[in-house]
C-alpha cells in the first residue's frame, strides 16, 4: 500500500469512528442545543471520512464504501482514542472531544501544505468545515477547565492523543495545548480495545445483512 493511501486511511478511520462514538449522544447530550451540536459534529467527521475514503478508494481499486464497512476490525488502523463509548461521561467526551480537534487541526496543516495538489485540497476543504468543531471543543474546555473530572480525563486521555500525529508533529501539539512533550505514548495505531469490535458489529450490521448495500 502506498504510503498516501495509508495516511489517508489512518485519517478516514480516525474521522469514520469517532464521528460513530459522537452520534451516540444522540438524544442523551445534556440539552437540546448539544444535541443538535454533536449530530452536527457527528454528521460532518463522517462525511469527512467519505472524502478521504473516496480519495485512497482510486489509489486502491475499490469503493469507499469497501473501505469503511467490508474491512475486519483489526484492518482499521484508527488511533486508540476515537474508539472509546463515552455516552454515560460528558467531562471524558469533551476531553477527547478538545484533544482530538486540536491535534486534528495540526495535520490539516502538514496536510494542506502538501505537494500533493488531491491531498491539500481536501485538507483545506475539510479544514474550513472543522473550524466550528474546534470552536465548539474549546467553548466546552475553557467551562470545564477548572472542573477536576474535566482535567483527570485531559491527563488520562492525553497519552492516547499523542497517537493521531506522527512523532514530528506531536511537540507542536504539546505546545498548544500546554501539555507535557514527554508524555509516554499510549497504544498505536492497530492495536485495537474491544470496544472497536462492538461498535464495528453495530456499524457493519446492515451491510453485513444484506451485501452491497451503500451508505
Amino acid at each position: 500500500m502506498s504510503e498516501r493511501a495509508t495516511q489517508l486511511l489512518q485519517i478516514a478511520d480516525d474521522e469514520l469512528i469517532l464521528g460513530w462514538r459522537d452520534s451516540e449522544w444522540t438524544g442523551i447530550a445534556p440539552n437540546l442545543e448539544e444535541d443538535v451540536a454533536f449530530s452536527s459534529i457527528a454528521q460532518n467527521e463522517i462525511g469527512h471520512a467519505r472524502a478521504l475514503y473516496e480519495l485512497a478508494a482510486r489509489d486502491l481499486g475499490t469503493t469507499a464504501d469497501e473501505l469503511a464497512f467490508d474491512r475486519s476490525p483489526d484492518e482499521y488502523r484508527c488511533a486508540g482514542l476515537v474508539e472509546h463509548r463515552f455516552a454515560d461521561d460528558w467531562a471524558r467526551t469533551i476531553a477527547r472531544h478538545w484533544l482530538y480537534e486540536a491535534a486534528d487541526a495540526v495535520r490539516l496543516e502538514a496536510l494542506k501544505a502538501s505537494d500533493d495538489a488531491e491531498v491539500a485540497g481536501l485538507a483545506a476543504k475539510i479544514d474550513r468545515e472543522e473550524v466550528y468543531h474546534r470552536m465548539h471543543a474549546e467553548m466546552w474546555a475553557d467551562r470545564l477547565r477548572d472542573e477536576p473530572r474535566f482535567r483527570e480525563a485531559v491527563d488520562e486521555l492525553w497519552p492516547q492523543a499523542l497517537a493521531l500525529l506522527p512523532e514530528d508533529q506531536r511537540g507542536t501539539l504539546a505546545t498548544r495545548l500546554d501539555l507535557p512533550s514527554n508524555s509516554l505514548l499510549q497504544g498505536e495505531r492497530g492495536d485495537h480495545s474491544e470496544e472497536l469490535t462492538s461498535l464495528w458489529e453495530e456499524m457493519t450490521m446492515v451491510r453485513r445483512s444484506v451485501p452491497g448495500a451503500a451508505w
